[in-house]
């Protein structure tokens, strides 16, 4: 299986990453990628990118160093109704957004049924296209209806490389692997990212390819392992 976009990734914006989107670009052509998702956290999280940030990213280019550039966010969920720290209006803007839990942005995570019942809800709306590192253990989760709700939504969840590097949310592997094995028996849609905070990182796919393969996941399944199948569930233009 070949990833062909790396659909989340970090630029200096976010506060605690240390490259441009020229510097992710070019590290995409290098890895020999097509496509760039730059999903800056949005203004939820401490440190974050100001809502302007998200607005004026009509100013990034459609392409750089030969690479397609998907102007996204990693959007924070504040509250367990689901609500998301950028207002709808500025997220239709975007090429793509991607949604998860993070510390220190509202919710405290250890309410297994809640946070279930939460990620349910931030799936049903429509311009979330992707989960982001949904095996974090801080925030537990009930799998399996997790799974069947992306199935239902046609929400995709990630397989993200820097989780099971342990470079983020350390102990995330077994709820991961458990994900990865549910989404291979129901049939729901993975994303596989490298979660780059530096351009080192990008196109680093290695431990999460290894789980999906593990886990028996089809290449049909993966959305960003097909160019075609990539613009289609993000509803982009070639």
């Amino acid at each position: 299986m070949k990833i062909i976009a790396d659909m989340h990734t970090h630029t200096l914006a976010s506060g605690h990453a240390y490259s441009t989107i020229n510097e992710l670009a070019n590290a995409a052509a290098q890895a020999g990628l097509r496509g760039l998702g730059i999903t800056d956290h949005g203004p939820g999280l401490p440190g974050g990118p100001h809502r302007y940030h998200f607005c004026a990213m009509r100013f990034v280019p459609p392409t750089i160093a030969g690479v397609r550039i998907f102007r996204g966010i990693e959007a924070n969920i504040l509250d367990h109704s689901g609500r998301l720290d950028l207002e709808q209006d500025v997220l239709a803007t975007l090429d793509y957004v991607m949604a998860g839990f993070h510390e220190d942005c509202g919710i405290c995570g250890q309410d297994r049924d809640r946070n279930t019942k939460t990620l349910l809800a931030v799936m049903e709306n429509p311009l979330v296209k992707c989960i982001s590192h949904p095996g974090n253990p801080i925030f537990p989760l009930h799998y399996e209806e997790v799974v069947m709700g992306a199935l239902a939504t046609d929400t995709a969840l990630e397989l993200n490389n820097s989780s099971l590097a342990s470079v983020s949310r350390k102990g995330s592997n077994e709820n991961c692997a458990e994900i990865a094995r549910l989404c291979a028996r129901i049939g729901a849609r993975v994303m596989i990212g490298s979660d780059a905070h530096i351009c080192q990182g990008v196109g680093v796919f290695d431990q999460a390819l290894q789980l999906a393969a593990e886990a028996g996941i089809a290449e049909g399944q993966v959305v960003n392992a097909s160019w075609e199948r990539l613009l289609e569930f993000i509803g982009a233009c070639e």
